[in-house]
């Protein structure tokens, strides 16, 4: 049995579990502290979920990628040892995250519709569709910048004005965080053609790719959107009867 232990606690292996299962606990800690631990289970398990799209999608493109990485009030992510060769794949890898996360906040939702005292996981599954909706912001490093960028890159100059109306509405540490981690990617996109030597073979891309990323990402917001709404007057309802 102690030799057990030590091999289960020793060298990388226990590096790797320390950095996904250490920093969930935390995070489901911190979570707890505030919100209760029913919630903080739930939401934590959603970022799990999210986070566990891209590994699995990087996975089957042949990308090398670390375990989960999880901080309160920031998220969670996943470590790509390599980059992926081409903006198809890095759009297929972009978008198994906020799809996955997606199904996982549905299934929450349902199963708070068949429980007597489900709004607590009502409520989780309301951050879900939240959380993968605003990943969906089409501004790098999000995900939705490594969706759009098969499209072009020029898309993520809309995300500045979806950023700035999101902070004039909500002020919030994160979207300061994440407009400074956009901002040399949004110079890019002001600076991007398309005929550039440079570039042009990683952004290539036939037309059909294009329209099926295009009607999966506009799909999956309006899903999104409509699902955040319906489960919010939801939560506002039972709230206020």
């Amino acid at each position: 049995m102690l030799k057990l232990l030590f091999l289960l606690f020793s060298g990388l292996k226990f590096g790797k579990l320390f950095t996904t299962g250490g920093t969930m606990l935390i995070s489901i800690l911190v979570y707890a502290w505030i919100y209760g631990w029913r919630y903080a289970v739930g939401f934590v398990g959603l970022l799990f979920v999210h986070e566990m799209g891209h590994f699995i999608a990087a996975r089957q493109r042949g990308l090398p990628v670390g375990a989960p990485t999880f901080i309160p009030f920031v998220g969670a992510w996943i470590e790509l040892k390599q980059m992926p060769h081409d903006a198809e794949t890095e759009a297929y890898v972009g978008m198994a995250g906020p799809l996955v996360g997606s199904l996982g906040a549905l299934a929450c939702y349902f199963l708070a519709r068949d429980m007597s005292q489900g709004q607590w996981l009502l409520a989780v599954s309301y951050a879900g569709f939240m959380l993968n909706l605003f990943n969906l912001i089409p501004v790098s490093p999000l995900d939705g910048g490594r969706i759009t960028a098969v499209l072009s890159p020029r898309l993520w100059l809309l995300g500045v004005p979806v950023l700035l109306g999101l902070f004039w509405w909500h002020p919030s540490p994160i979207l300061i965080m994440v407009a400074i981690l956009a901002a040399p990617q949004v110079m890019k996109a002001w600076h991007f053609k398309a005929d550039d030597p440079a570039h042009a073979a990683y952004y290539q891309a036939s037309a059909e790719t294009r329209l099926t990323y295009a009607t999966a990402y506009v799909g999956l917001i309006i899903f999104l959107a409509l699902m955040s709404h319906d489960v919010h007057e939801m939560l506002v309802g039972a709230t206020s009867s």
